[in-house]
């Protein structure tokens, strides 16, 4: 093969092959959520009292308070970036830490949410369980499961940022950040139209 085909490094595009695959890889999960939001609005505008009610149940100091462990959490994320592309290890560190931070916070502050709507009985196959919260545990059980998804890679580049060189790939912390602000804005999303929608 001549040199000039060769692209085992660089994409022509000049992007790294790793931001074009997770563009690629976001645009999937961006048409799952956009089918539960879908499926949620025609089920809601068919069966608003039984929603109404059932939405009130839900805790939205909680939701609020996750909303801006995440939204921290992105930032501190774009911070964590920011300086290990200028070889900053120390400061990548606490900002890479607080990330961390914040993903174990929103999962703890999610248990919370979650035990209390197990004690009141509306998880699936319970006495209280109602179609407005198989959305609810679907919804946000799936988008507590890409935060787990963040945050094993995240826990992974940290402890080798403790290893004699480091942790030298900016472009995959990059590639992370991504995939974390999109987890961020996907609870966006997600807060309003479990939370806030109904008067």
């Amino acid at each position: 093969m001549s040199a000039a085909l060769n692209l085992s490094h660089e994409p022509v595009t000049k992007i790294p092959h790793g931001k074009v695959a997770m563009w690629a890889f976001l645009a999937s999960e961006l048409m799952f959520f956009s089918g539960f939001f879908g499926t949620f609005i025609v089920l809601r505008n068919t069966n608003y009292q039984a929603f109404f009610d059932a939405s009130h149940h839900l805790n939205w100091v909680l939701a609020l308070v996750n909303t801006f462990i995440l939204i921290g959490s992105s930032l501190t994320m774009a911070m964590a970036i920011y300086k290990l592309e200028r070889k900053e290890n120390g400061p990548f560190q606490v900002y890479l830490g607080l990330t961390i931070l914040g993903a174990f916070g929103f999962l703890i502050v999610k248990y919370f949410e979650y035990s209390a709507k197990w004690h009141d009985g509306l998880f699936p196959s319970q006495e209280n369980h109602t179609l407005f919260y198989s959305f609810y545990f679907l919804m946000t059980g799936f988008h507590a499961l890409h935060v787990i998804g963040g945050l094993i890679p995240m826990l992974f580049m940290l402890l080798k940022s403790f290893t004699k060189k480091g942790y030298p790939y900016p472009v995959k912390v990059e590639t992370l950040g991504l995939y974390w602000h999109f987890v961020d804005l996907m609870w966006i999303f997600i807060f309003p139209a479990l939370y806030l929608i109904f008067p």
